[in-house]
Order: C-alpha cells, then structure tokens, then sequence
C-alpha cells in the first residue's frame, strides 16, 4: 500500500532503547487514502510516540469499510525502497500487480509479502465483488545487507493452529510451535490471533524480542494493560511470556508482532525507506523521471477510467527534519 499523505513528514527511526516492561498504549490516527470518497486507514505506526516495533516500520489498519460507500481501495503504481510490504485481510479481496510481473490476489488469512530491495513499484485495487474490505498493509524494514538486493514476491497460506482456546495464524516467524516458511532479513515475528469471549492465554515469546499487539475487533487486556479497538499495544524486550485475556462481549481478533530492536537508523518518506534525506530525495527524483529502478507495473486498470495511471510523488519538505526516535 502507498502512503498517500499529500505532505508526509520525514521520519528517522533510531535504536538502543532499553528494555521496557510497561506496555505502551499507541492509540491509531486517521489518514484518508485520498480523493472525495476517500476511505480511511488507522495510522498506529510510525508516530512521535513509537516508530518501530522490530523491523516493523510501517501498519495501517482498515474497515470494516463499505465499499459501495467510500470506493475501496483504488492505489495506482507506486514505488517503494529498502522495504517489504506485507498485505493482510480480513475481508475482501485485492488484486495486486508489480513491476517484478506478479499478478496475485490478496485474500483473508494469506500472505501477500513483497520486496522491494533497490526498487520495485505495484498498484493495488478492491475487487468489484468486494463489498466490505478490512484489513491491515505493514512494511518492514530491510537491513542494510539486504536493502540493496532484488524485488522479490513470496504468497503463503498459513494453516490455523490451536492451543487451548486460542487460534493463530503465523504468516512469518515462529510462535506456538508453529514456523512459518517464509524467509526473512532479520528475525521477525507476525500472527493473527483469535480469543473467544471471556478466554485467557498465556504465549511463550523470545525475550530479546519487542512486541506489538493490534485489536482489530473487541476489548483485550495485554499483559495487563487494557486495550481497546484500533489501538497497539507495545512491550519491550526481556518478556518470556504475553498475557492475553479477552475483556469484552465479542470474540477478539488481533494481530501480532515482534522482532529484535532494529539496530539501524532508517529514514522514512512517502513510500521510501533509505539511510539519509539525500538519499530519499534521489529516489524521488528518479520514480518522477520514471527510472529503470522501479521498473513499470502492467495492466493496472482504476476503479476510475479517467484516473491517473501512476502516483506521483509529493514534494519534499522544505527543511529537515529533527531526527525522532523510539523513547
């Protein structure tokens, strides 16, 4: 997914916090996707409290949203650099297409992870049998010996495991016994996990491990600290277990993730992730200029048969910006 901020800030994220016990509560902002029937994304990563969870640099959270309503999702060719993107549904379907000639359907409960290394750019479109999407588009960031490296596209379909009463899907790392296939740069951990009404759970974690936990649907107490709908919950390395408990009157859905604490500074603009401003602005340049970098995405065709057949790129901020860390 594109961040289609038309004036999106500068962010350099930084490590070495130091371990942290107390969760944090990371409430959403609202960002709308663009155009008059704009539909709306959950920002809760990055903000001034929090930019990274792991490797985790980037998660926006949707829907359920009416389709008919506010026009889906309609994203034209964008590109993206030094990252992956990982698409994850709830409901609905999105077709994906990119530069690397991948043509694939994101549907729920499947992985969608791909990468940009040097360059890639992709389009991303609802459906026309979509008639509520939901779900939740998260980059992460890519280390420096692998940001350079080739695009790459990876699907998987993770079967749902079950322990006492809880059910997890693990798209990527390991958790409950369960590992994922899919390879990744750095260690990382992300799973949808389902807790009926009234249900406890108590998960063996890595301890050198930060974790975030995502409602996507009722009221959970993590480790507890309670969370409500839309917020993220965040716990610093040196746990060996997470709590969870289901508070509420509804089954609760949540999404979670983890990594080690990402040892390298990374600046974040639009839709790049690179190492200086100087940097990021050569990438603009060169995604106006329509460089070989990113390559071109086929067969792209908008909810609108006037719309534009690529995004461009908004212009850079006029000074710098303060470097912002994790507290």
């Amino acid at each position: 997914m594109s961040n289609v901020e038309a004036h999106p800030p500068e962010v350099v994220c930084g490590a070495g916090d130091p371990p942290q016990h107390a969760v944090e509560v990371i409430p959403p902002r609202d960002v709308p996707l663009g155009g008059p029937r704009a539909m709306t994304v959950r920002r809760t990563l990055p903000q001034r409290k929090r930019s990274l969870i792991g490797a985790w640099c980037f998660l926006d959270h949707y829907g359920p949203d009416d389709v008919s309503a506010s026009g889906g999702m309609d994203v034209p060719p964008h590109p993206h650099t030094g990252l992956q993107t990982v698409s994850w549904l709830f409901t609905g379907e999105i077709e994906h297409r990119d530069s690397l000639g991948m043509h694939a359907m994101v549907r729920p409960g499947e992985l969608n992870l791909m990468s940009a290394g040097r360059g890639i750019c992709h389009s991303e479109v609802s459906t026309a049998a979509t008639t509520v999407l939901h779900g939740a588009q998260l980059w992460i960031a890519l280390p420096q010996s692998h940001r350079d490296g080739p695009r790459d596209f990876t699907h998987y379909v993770p079967e749902p495991l079950r322990s006492d009463r809880l059910t997890a899907r693990v798209f990527l790392g390991s958790l409950l016994g369960s590992r994922s296939p899919v390879e990744t740069a750095a260690p990382i951990l992300g799973a949808e996990l389902l807790l009926p009404v009234g249900s406890s759970a108590r998960i063996e974690v890595e301890d050198d491990f930060e974790h975030g936990l995502l409602v996507d649907t009722g009221s959970v107490e993590f480790c507890g600290t309670a969370l409500e709908r839309a917020e993220l919950g965040f716990s610093g390395e040196g746990r060996r277990t997470l709590t969870l408990r289901n508070t509420g009157a509804d089954p609760a859905r949540m999404l979670l993730l983890g990594g080690p604490p990402f040892g390298e500074e990374i600046v974040m603009w639009w839709n790049f992730v690179g190492r200086s401003h100087e940097e990021i602005a050569a990438f603009r340049e060169e995604w106006q200029d329509r460089s070989p970098r990113f390559g071109e995405v086929h067969g792209y065709a908008g909810h609108d048969p006037q719309g534009i057949d690529r995004l461009p790129a908004p212009p850079l901020p006029h000074a710098r910006i303060t470097p912002r860390r994790n507290p």
